[in-house]
């Protein structure tokens, strides 16, 4: 065994080599999002995908595990935000609060992750059943990691009843608001239109978690 150590690769190399790398596996998903708008989740295949972006179909599968990560490529941005926002509140500012001022803010400036995603986007997803369940699974996921947040932020365990409970009722009502955009999108509504009407709605339904949350897991 030799005791020369290996030289670690430039600052500028590797980080050219991972510019790359985010630029190929954009490359790949924005050219398998359009094919699945085009002719529809389940009849895309994985070689078309790799034809249409000019890779072998194992660097699709290197980069893409599963195809429908490459429709829904933002999972961990939407995963993530709720528990996000209640980690970083304002002092003084209850869990509600907070994920209720992020809501509006997402509503106002019309928010993809939020569900502003457009006409053809949200077709693709409501006419695939692959794609419909693994949306279903991302609130789940998104909703225990606001669980394990408001435990955090509560002191309490992961498994007490107190801060799942909290979070089924935030993240409900954000699987709601969500549903509601794909909703008044599909129905042909602008998104000028639909932020209007959102944010009225949405503030009904925050409205009806004042009673029980208005002052739990405050910062």
């Amino acid at each position: 065994m030799s005791n020369e150590t290996s030289t670690p690769a430039p600052a500028a190399t590797t980080g050219l080599r991972e510019s790359k790398k985010r630029e190929t596996r954009q490359l790949i998903s924005d050219h398998a999002t359009r094919l699945f708008m085009a002719q529809g989740f389940e009849r895309t295949t994985i070689a078309e995908i790799a034809d249409a972006a000019r890779v072998a179909k194992k660097t699709v599968t290197n980069y893409f595990p599963r195809k429908e990560d490459m429709a829904l490529d933002h999972q961990d941005a939407f995963t993530a935000g709720l528990a996000d926002t209640v980690a970083s509140r304002s002092a003084g500012e209850s869990a509600l609060t907070a994920l209720r001022r992020a809501f509006e803010a997402a509503v106002a400036a019309q928010d993809p992750v939020a569900g502003f995603a457009g006409p053809d986007f949200s077709r693709m997803i409501d006419d695939s059943p692959t794609l419909s369940a693994c949306l279903r699974g991302l609130h789940d996921r998104r909703e225990e990691a606001l669980a394990d947040a408001l435990a955090r932020a509560t002191g309490t365990s992961a498994d007490d009843i107190t801060p799942r409970t909290a979070a089924a009722l935030l993240g409900g009502v954000h699987r709601v608001l969500f549903g509601r955009i794909q909703e008044l999108t599909l129905a042909g509504r602008a998104n000028d239109d639909i932020a209007r009407t959102v944010a009225d709605e949405a503030a009904r339904a925050f409205d009806l978690l004042e009673p029980a949350l208005a002052d739990y897991a405050v910062a």
